[in-house]
């Protein structure tokens, strides 16, 4: 027994030196007896613990935006273009003199340029949707997705008269963006820009809905803007405005700048717009709209106290395409249209996107002042000739 004894009390004893040992070479280790020697913090501080924030606290979701970024950002992708543009200072750059300034210049007369813009992917086996502008007279176009890879584009089709266009990937089971329900979008709501501003990598910016339907803005022949405070830069081109769930409500497409760069006017194309005008492009490879052949201008005041006509509603008739639908039936500059099947017109915008709606081939009627007198006539839709490409 003593014998047993005499044991334990010598690996009690081993035991200690070690802890002492392990305590002055390695005090991170952190030993019982160390922890008087902790110094006291300089400031007390107070944390929230991990577990209140995976309660869903209202300080864990009020003002922050994490989920939704979640579920749209990997929707959205970087597209580059490159083309080859013609030199048009070649015969001034090979002055001898000057050539001293500029260096030589290469033997062919043509050069890279290239662009950057944002696009979202809009079903998982590699349909892209974004601006116009953006591809619009590129030679070649790469898609770099959120998980690093850069894939080669094509061309689906394009619509310059809402600024979309559709590209195809090469792709499946890809991150597809889940688009908001029609008309839930109100002034108000908070919105987040998602885009590759400038060709810094995926940014998210965020802001309210300052406005709907903004129209008189000069940017596309049919536009019915969501207005937007979110920060817009260049590079955002084509990419997602998404609200606080991560659902697509618009692609954003404009600002309103004078120097460049955001001044907290933006401006993006409704979901319930691309929604149309992709489907016709994945299905058609075009976007086939009602025409009628006439140059429209707005009502003024002033105009409508020269017509002498008691209402300035209505899309004033310039000018008439010389055998065009309107032509056939009868419709002359000086005329005030003021209904077209059976839809009455504000303005000439709202003309236009009536129009647009109409069936090529369908009869409609067509309501109109002349000289102080209505008449009613039926005109049969035409299908909008192809815009051209800006140059």
């Amino acid at each position: 027994m003593k014998k047993l004894w005499l044991i334990f009390a010598q690996t009690i004893t081993i035991v200690l030196a070690i802890l002492m040992v392990i305590g002055t070479f390695k005090p991170e280790w952190g030993l019982p007896f160390q922890q008087a020697r902790i110094p006291a913090p300089v400031v007390t501080l107070h944390e929230s613990s991990p577990a209140a924030k995976s309660k869903g606290t209202p300080f864990a979701l009020e003002g922050s935006y994490s989920d939704a970024v979640k579920h749209a950002i990997p929707s959205v992708v970087n597209i580059f273009t490159s083309k080859q543009v013609r030199r048009s200072n070649r015969a001034f750059l090979e002055d001898p003199v000057l050539r001293r300034f500029f260096g030589d210049t290469p033997d062919n007369d043509t050069e890279d340029s290239s662009s950057l813009g944002s696009g979202v992917i809009v079903s998982s086996d590699g349909y892209i949707i974004t601006n116009n502008h953006v591809i619009e007279a590129a030679d070649e176009i790469s898609v770099a997705l959120g998980d690093g890879r850069k894939v080669t584009a094509t061309v689906k089709g394009a619509d310059p008269d809402t600024d979309l266009a559709v590209l195809k990937i090469d792709g499946n089971n890809l991150p597809a963006v889940r688009f908001a329900p029609s008309d839930t979008v109100k002034v108000g709501d908070v919105v987040l820009a998602i885009g590759q501003p400038f060709g810094f990598g995926q940014t998210v910016t965020m802001g309210i809905v300052s406005a709907l339907g903004r129209s008189h803005l000069g940017i596309n022949t049919f536009e019915n803007f969501i207005q937007t405070d979110a920060a817009i830069n260049p590079g955002n081109s084509g990419g997602a405005l998404v609200d606080n769930h991560g659902n697509l409500i618009g692609i954003n497409s404009a600002i309103y700048s004078q120097s460049g760069g955001s001044q907290g006017i933006g401006f993006a194309i409704p979901a319930s717009t691309v929604k149309d005008v992709m489907e016709q492009i994945i299905k058609n490879g075009s976007v086939t709209r009602g025409w009628i052949g006439v140059e429209v201008q707005d009502l003024s005041q002033e105009l409508a106290s020269s017509f002498n006509l008691s209402t300035s509603e209505g899309a004033l008739i310039a000018g008439v395409v010389r055998n065009g639908p309107a032509d056939r039936a009868g419709v002359r500059a000086g005329d005030l249209l003021t209904e077209i099947a059976n839809k009455p017109l504000k303005d000439s915008y709202g003309m236009l996107d009536v129009i647009a709606s109409l069936q090529p081939g369908s009869t409609v009627p067509l309501k109109l002042i002349r000289n102080n007198q209505s008449q009613m006539l039926s005109i049969t839709v035409g299908k909008r000739p192809t815009q051209a490409k800006r140059q």
